[in-house]
Order: structure tokens, then C-alpha cells, then sequence
């Protein structure tokens, strides 16, 4: 088995993997340790007790994160007459309805978030098995099937950051970049717990945030004080 890097041992002595750092402690270890090539994202990971299977449990939302989130989204939007001009007026980068629905049945997939019109949604069901499994199915609980689709894409493009619960009862996101000062991160991390903290289902029994845990792209997680981040 190879042995850590220099990088890695050096982020290992600073980290005390038993301790639970407050927001403020992390964002300080995270920004100083994440000195990789590139601009390392910044990301979240939170243990829940439900179990997705049950429809009662399922924890699913959208957030704007305040500070964005650093990454540049590309929207596509199935919309029709005043709502496809709205939507290319918004900053939508692929624009369409049946010409784009026969783009995706050809596999022609280049984009990371997807709005349709409600009208639209007949069209884009028959999708269902493209964009399902990529998590880009659109959806009303979300604000991704919505008539105000310039509103949608501005959000998409403003930092608006979909979760959706996966079947170990975990959500993670992309909450900033290492480049982020320490007050945008932190807000930014604070705004995402509290928006899965109100999404708490109503099936949802004893302890609903079980750990929280943030790091780097290249760095090991740090686990959250996350009572106190809400």
C-alpha cells in the first residue's frame, strides 16, 4: 500500500480526526490546507436518520446558497414561444422542446441542471430514463418545473444548489471554492445546513442530523459542530 503524500501527512497532522470543530475552526483548517493546483470545492456531507425508501422520509430541496456556489452551471430549459425567449434572455444556455428532446434521446448531454415549463412535462416524462439516473429529471418540489422560468434559471446560475437524500440516508453538495473568503464559506455552509434542517420530513423519528461534515476536494472531512451552525 503507498504511503500519503508529504501534502496529505502535513493535512493529517493539523486535523485531530476526534475532534468536532466549530464552523469557523474548519473554514480556517480547510482554506490553509487546500493547496492543490487548482481551485479545491468546498463540500458537505450530512448523515440522516430517515430512510428515503419510505415516501414519509424523503428529504429533498433547493437552497440559494448566499455567496453562490463558484461553479459555472449550464441550464437547459424545455420551453416554448415567450417562455423559450424568457429563458434565453435569463442566461439559459440550451433552449428547446422537441428539438431538444430528440438532442437527449441522442445522448447529447451538456448541461447540469434542467427547467421545463409545466406544459412541457409530458415531453420531458418520456426522458424519464435519460435524466433520471443523472439527477437532472426536472421537478415542481424544487422549483425546476416552474412557469417563472427566468426566475429558475437566474437561481440556477445565481448558486441555487439542489439535495436529495441518496439511500444510506446521505446528502452531500458542493457548498463554495477553497478561494472563498472564510465569512462567504461560512455562510454559505450555515445557510445549507439550515435548509436541509427545514426540510425535515414528517416521517423523520429521533435524531434527524446525525453528523455533518465538510472538507476539501483533495483534504479529509472535518466533522461539524452543526447544533451550533443552526
Amino acid at each position: 500500500m503507498a504511503k500519503p503524500g508529504k501534502r496529505v501527512r502535513a493535512y493529517r497532522e493539523t486535523v485531530d480526526s476526534k475532534k468536532v470543530y466549530s464552523v469557523d475552526e474548519a473554514v480556517k483548517l480547510i482554506k490553509s490546507n487546500a493547496t492543490a493546483k487548482f481551485d479545491e470545492t468546498v463540500e458537505i456531507s450530512m448523515n440522516l436518520g430517515v430512510d428515503p425508501r419510505h415516501a414519509d422520509q424523503m428529504v429533498r430541496g433547493v437552497v440559494s446558497l448566499p455567496n453562490g456556489t463558484g461553479r459555472s452551471l449550464r441550464v437547459a430549459v424545455f420551453a416554448k414561444d415567450d417562455k423559450a425567449e424568457a429563458a434565453k434572455a435569463a442566461g439559459a444556455d440550451v433552449v428547446g422542446a422537441e428539438d431538444l428532446m430528440e438532442r437527449v434521446q441522442g445522448g447529447e448531454i451538456d448541461f447540469d441542471r434542467v427547467i421545463a415549463t409545466p406544459d412541457m412535462m409530458p415531453l420531458v416524462g418520456r426522458l424519464g430514463k435519460v435524466l433520471g439516473p443523472k439527477g437532472l429529471m426536472p421537478n415542481p418540489k424544487v422549483g425546476t418545473v416552474t412557469p417563472d422560468v427566468e426566475k429558475a434559471v437566474k437561481d440556477a446560475k445565481g448558486g441555487a444548489v439542489q439535495f436529495r437524500v441518496e439511500k444510506a440516508g446521505i446528502i452531500h453538495a458542493g457548498v463554495g471554492k477553497a478561494s472563498f473568503g472564510e465569512a462567504a464559506l461560512e455562510e454559505n455552509i450555515k445557510a445549507f445546513i439550515d435548509a436541509v434542517n427545514k426540510a425535515k420530513p414528517s416521517g423523520a423519528k429521533g435524531t434527524y442530523i446525525k453528523k455533518v461534515s465538510v472538507s476539501s476536494t483533495m483534504g479529509p472531512g472535518l466533522r461539524l459542530d452543526h447544533a451550533a451552525a443552526l
